[in-house]
Order: C-alpha cells, then structure tokens, then sequence
C-alpha cells in the first residue's frame, strides 16, 4: 500500500463517516434528554429517497439536504409526540418508523422514477465536490465537524445544554425548578431526527448521487452503536464516525483487488463494529432516566 493509498483510504472515510456522525451527535442529544430512538435507520433511508426527489425537482443539492432535514424533523414530531406527550413506549415508535421505510422507498422508488430498486440522480441535483489528487471531498465533512462541536459546546457548556441534560437525568428535579421536562424533550427528539434527516440526504444527493431501496445499510444502528461507545458526547462521536468510515473506505479499496472474497470483504465495517461494542459493554452509563416516560405526580 502506498502514501497515496493511503491518502485516498483516509479522503473516503471522511466522506463515509458523514452519516454516522449526524445521526450519532443528534441521537446522543436526543437520548442526553431522555428520549431513545431506534428508528434512525429508517429516517435515514426516507430521508436519503425524499431528500432526492426534492433536488431533483429544485435542481439544487442543497434543497434536497434541507428537504432531508424536513423529513427528519417530522419523523421527529412523530416520536416526539408518542414518546413524549403520549407516554409510549420508546422502541416500539422507531421499529414502526423502520418498518415503514422498507415498504415507503422501495414503491417510491419504482412509482415515482418508473424504476426498480435504485435510481441514479442527474449532475444537477448532486452536491459539488472539492477534487484533489486523492479523491473528492464534499462541504458536508466541514459541516458535519461544525455541527458535532457546536452540538457538543452547546450540550455541556451552556445553560440550554444544562436543561437538557437535567431532564435526561432527574427530570423530576428539573421539573420542580420550573424546567418543562415535556418540551425539552420534545424538542431533543426532533433535533435528533432532524440531524439524521441530513444524514440521510447527504448520502443521496451528495456522496452517492443515487437511491438504492437499501442504502442505509445498518448506518443507523452503527450510529446508535458509535453513540454508546462515545458516551453519549458528540465529540467523541466523530473518532467512532471516522472509524466506521475507516474501514468502509479499506474495504472498497481491498474489494477490487480479490485478495480475499468481496463478502468478506465487506463484512468487514460491521465485525469492526462489533469489536468496538464488544470493548465497551459494561461500561457505558447512559443518562438515568433515558428511555423511561415522565408523568408529573
């Protein structure tokens, strides 16, 4: 392997650690309130279909990442609402929303572009990118760093992030000094969503300029994974991001090269996955009341 392999591995992995980041840094905003989502896979995948069909018709990268970002939000209301207002239990919601995906972008796909299973998107409605000798890189790696160190300022360093995290903690606490619990939940949830909504656009109408019925790949477990090996801190959250998308980028450039077989090849970003869930579990102490529904006495 040479310098420039290795350059060109490393140009990949930001690209792939995109996705992961977003949604790990919203999840663990998200789960710091108290309110847990395993849906983030099937947020991902809408997303990444709606955000295309938005640039398409916009001509405009950017429209489709804002229109993930809606997609995001409103899936986050949803939860939101059955979680939060409602008192329903946290799993089942994201369950649903993955469910509905895997019926939603599959018909989607084949009714709106007449095709099955994937579309490709046209130039116009695919992000520019910054061409190195290395590889291409998309303004989205800038924004996703920028938005996991704000996220992860605002969280520990301002009294906002306090609130936050006080109503994931001992929400009964923070109720009786007059925080509403109910709200600041709420509005975690969908911030939460609202970052894998971009997550998922950008893997449409940035990094793979396509829609694939599957093309979230598992990204929003591995994120839901990254978030626990971060400890719940958005910073850390772009080491374990960077990670996944480490090895995804190895395992592209290795496959080509039939050293060892292709599905073992691309096996190879979820064993790494599994090793580093493996190291940690245990020792992850997320946020006491995360998960569990508050009604005032």
């Amino acid at each position: 392997m040479s310098a420039g392999d290795v350059l060109t591995i490393l140009f990949t992995s930001l690209m792939a650690m995109v996705p992961i980041v977003l949604t790990s840094v919203g999840a663990a905003w998200s789960e710091r309130a108290g309110v847990v989502s395993i849906g983030y896979e099937g947020v991902l995948l809408i997303s990444a279909f709606f955000g295309a069909i938005f640039a398409e018709l916009a001509g405009s990268a950017v429209v489709g990442l804002i229109g993930g970002v809606i997609v995001g939000i409103l899936l986050g209301m949803l939860h939101g609402a059955l979680t939060v207002y409602l008192k329903g239990d946290h799993v089942i919601p994201g369950i649903g929303i993955n469910l509905l995906s895997l019926g939603i972008v599959p018909f989607g796909i084949l009714a709106y572009w007449g095709t099955a299973g994937q579309h490709q998107l046209p130039e116009d409605a695919t992000m520019w990118h910054l061409a190195t000798p290395y590889g291409e890189l998309s303004p989205m790696v800038l924004v996703t760093i920028i938005i996991a160190v704000v996220t992860w300022w605002v969280l520990f360093k301002t009294p906002l992030g306090l609130r936050v995290r006080a109503v994931g903690e001992n929400p009964e606490a923070a109720d009786a000094l007059g925080i509403n619990v109910e709200r600041y939940r709420f509005w975690s949830t969908v911030y939460g969503h609202a970052l894998a909504g971009l997550g998922g656009a950008f893997m449409s109408v940035d990094w793979l300029g396509l829609v694939h019925k599957t093309m979230s790949g598992g990204r929003g477990f591995i994120a839901l994974a990254n978030m626990v090996f971060s400890g719940w801190n958005p910073l850390i959250s772009l080491i374990g991001g960077w990670l996944f998308g480490f090895f995804e980028a190895l395992a592209a450039w290795l496959a080509p090269k039939h050293i060892i077989p292709g599905q073992f090849i691309l096996m190879l970003p979820y064993i790494m996955t599994l090793i580093i869930v493996a190291g940690i579990i245990g020792r992850a102490r997320p946020p006491k009341w995360d998960g569990r529904p508050y009604k005032r006495e």
